[in-house]
C-alpha cells in the first residue's frame, strides 16, 4: 500500500449559522483532521455513510484535475484519521473534505489557492446532501485559523468574506464541549424563519465584535430551530456554573461553552456536572485556532 497524497484541516464551531440570515461565520479549533490518499484500501474501517468521499473525488475529476499515476478514482482509497466527533456540529463533513483535497493536491502536485479550495468542497458537501447552504463558512474555518463572515449569497467565494478576524486569544478561554446523542432528523430552511431576529442579533455581535455574544445568540436560536429543549438547558446551566458563552454549533446537537482560562474550576464543575453517563454525554476540552493579525473588514 502506497501513500499517494496526505491533507490535513481541523474543526471549528459557529458563529452565525448560515440559513438564518444568509449571512455564515465559523470560528476554528483545534480538533485535528488528516486524510490519506492510497492505491490500496486502508486495514481501517472508513466510516462515510453519506458518501462525502466519493463526492468529492466527483467534483474533483469533473472540475477538470488529474488523478495520481494515471489511476481511475475506483484506483483510489481513502483513510481519514479525525478527532472530531462526527454529526455533531462541529464541522466534520467540511473539516474532511478540504483534508481530502488537500490530498489530492499533494498526490497531483496541484497547487489550489484557499479559496478554490472552499469551492470545491462546497460543492462536494451539497453532491453529497450534507449541508444545506454549502456551508462555506465552515469549509474557511476548517482549511485557515481565526475566523471570517461570509455572504453566502455573493457572486464568488473570493468576494463573499465580508470580515475576518483572529478570533479571542486561544490563552485567554478553554473550549468545553458537550457531546451528545446524534440528531435524528436536520433542519430545513423553513425552520429558520421564525428566529430570524435572534440570528441577527449575533450577526450584529460579529459585527461589532463580540464573538462570545454570537455564540450565544446562535445557540439560543438554534435550539428554537431543532426544538432542542435539553441543549438551550445545557447552555443555561453553563451560565449558571461560570461560562462566558454558550451556544449549539452548526445543526446541532453539540453544545460549545466558553470559559476564562483564569478560571479553571469553572471547567472542572462543568464537567463534573454533564459527566452524565445516563444521558450520554462525551466531554471535550480544546482551544481556538488563531489566526495572525487583526480583525479586519473586507469592505
Amino acid at each position: 500500500m502506497t501513500i499517494l497524497g496526505s491533507g490535513q484541516s481541523h474543526g471549528a464551531c459557529s458563529l452565525l449559522h448560515a440559513a438564518g440570515t444568509g449571512y455564515g461565520s465559523s470560528m476554528a479549533l483545534d480538533l485535528p483532521v488528516a486524510v490519506r490518499l492510497l492505491d490500496r484500501p486502508s486495514k481501517r474501517d472508513l466510516e462515510d455513510p453519506d458518501g462525502l468521499l466519493d463526492s468529492v473525488m466527483k467534483i474533483w475529476v469533473s472540475s477538470g484535475y488529474d488523478l495520481p499515476n494515471g489511476l481511475e478514482p475506483e484506483q483510489l482509497f481513502w483513510a481519514v484519521a479525525s478527532k472530531i466527533p462526527p454529526k455533531q456540529g462541529l464541522k466534520s463533513s467540511a473539516a474532511v473534505s478540504i483534508a481530502a483535497l488537500r490530498s489530492l493536491c499533494d498526490a497531483t502536485g496541484i497547487e489550489l489557492e484557499v479559496h478554490r479550495l472552499v469551492e470545491l468542497c462546497a460543492q462536494s458537501q451539497f453532491d453529497a446532501g450534507v449541508s444545506l447552504t454549502g456551508s462555506i463558512d465552515d469549509a474557511w474555518a476548517c482549511a485557515t485559523k481565526g475566523w471570517k463572515l461570509i455572504d453566502v449569497n455573493a457572486e464568488s467565494i473570493e468576494s463573499g468574506v465580508i470580515m475576518e478576524g483572529k478570533g479571542p486569544e486561544s490563552d485567554d478561554w478553554f473550549v468545553t464541549i458537550v457531546v451528545r446523542e446524534r440528531r435524528t432528523k436536520s433542519p430545513t430552511l423553513e425552520d429558520f424563519q421564525p428566529f430570524f431576529n435572534d440570528f441577527q442579533q449575533a450577526l450584529s455581535a460579529i459585527q461589532e465584535g463580540d464573538l462570545l455574544n454570537a455564540i450565544t445568540w446562535n445557540g439560543r436560536a438554534m435550539s428554537g430551530v431543532l426544538e432542542d429543549f435539553d441543549g438551550r438547558r445545557i447552555s443555561n446551566d453553563a451560565f449558571v456554573n461560570g461560562a462566558r458563552s454558550s451556544g449549539i454549533s452548526g445543526s446541532g446537537p453539540a453544545v460549545v461553552i466558553l470559559s476564562p482560562s483564569i478560571t479553571p474550576q469553572t471547567v472542572n464543575r462543568l464537567k463534573r456536572i454533564f459527566d452524565n453517563k445516563q444521558k450520554k454525554l462525551t466531554i471535550i476540552e480544546t482551544k481556538f485556532l488563531n489566526s495572525e493579525g487583526e480583525d479586519v473588514d473586507s469592505d
